[in-house]
């Protein structure tokens, strides 16, 4: 069984919980879990403020197209950015193991046991991050997912965003249990598909994610670089005593 709920946008899933009294997964607003690339529900509540006064301004819109309204897919608990997911068969969304994004159940095969942590950044960390090289704010806050063996964490997993020329695309990070980087591997670079073929990723495995180097540059490598960066710093800065 998962530990805690998962919540990609930490903020979201707070006010979600607000509004309709239980804890959403992260594909309520995500279309691959949490740090993925937004669907259609997750893009209108942010068009209209991300607020708790956007659900009630969205409520009545059928954002995954399946004839019914926003709001009454969540109050019933159905997933409002799914269309495979309706009142009368709402599906697994809200099931344990639903909330760990199958990418990162690929890379710790057997495990049914996970602690998925609200990466919720302070002035703090934003603070440490920065002496550590890396230029982190709260819009960076995320979900580290945890899987647990025997009670015990046995490594971390994060998906983020990056950026070139305008166009999103996501990567994953994997380290072991001291926090050193076991892989990263492109997740989703449909919009730069580039990204796919790059082979700077080999060069992360196994530093330290508070040891991860700078970008230099502009180019795909260096975004990457910049992002691999952020990404390991946020692990750092939030987990660094686990």
């Amino acid at each position: 069984m998962v530990c805690a709920a998962a919540q990609a946008q930490p903020v979201f899933a707070l006010m979600y919980k607000q509004q309709f009294g239980y804890a959403p997964s992260c594909n309520a607003c995500h279309k691959d879990g949490g740090g993925t690339a937004m669907n259609a529900y997750g893009d209108a509540f942010k068009s209209a403020g991300k607020s708790l006064a956007a659900f009630a301004a969205i409520a009545r819109q059928d954002a995954d197209g399946d004839g019914i309204a926003n709001g009454d897919e969540a109050v019933a608990k159905a997933n409002p950015g799914f269309k495979g997911s309706t009142p009368k068969a709402p599906g697994d969304w809200l099931d344990a193991l639903s909330l760990i994004p199958k990418e990162v159940q690929a890379r710790f095969p057997g495990v049914k046991t996970w602690l998925p942590k609200d990466a919720l950044l302070t002035d703090a960390d934003v603070a440490r991050a920065q002496a550590l090289g890396a230029s982190l704010s709260k819009a960076d806050d995320n979900t580290i997912y945890i899987p647990l063996a025997d009670q015990r964490p046995s490594g971390t997993a994060l998906i983020f965003a990056a950026e070139h020329r305008g166009k999103p695309f996501y990567l994953l990070l994997i380290t072991d249990r001291q926090l050193n980087v076991t892989s990263v591997e492109p997740m989703n670079t449909r919009q730069v598909p580039e990204a796919a073929k790059s082979a700077i990723y080999a060069s992360f495995k196994g530093l330290a994610v508070d040891k991860l180097p700078a970008a230099r540059g502009s180019d795909l490598d260096a975004v990457i670089t910049s992002a691999v960066k952020k990404a390991g710093t946020l692990l750092y800065v939030r987990l660094k005593s686990a």
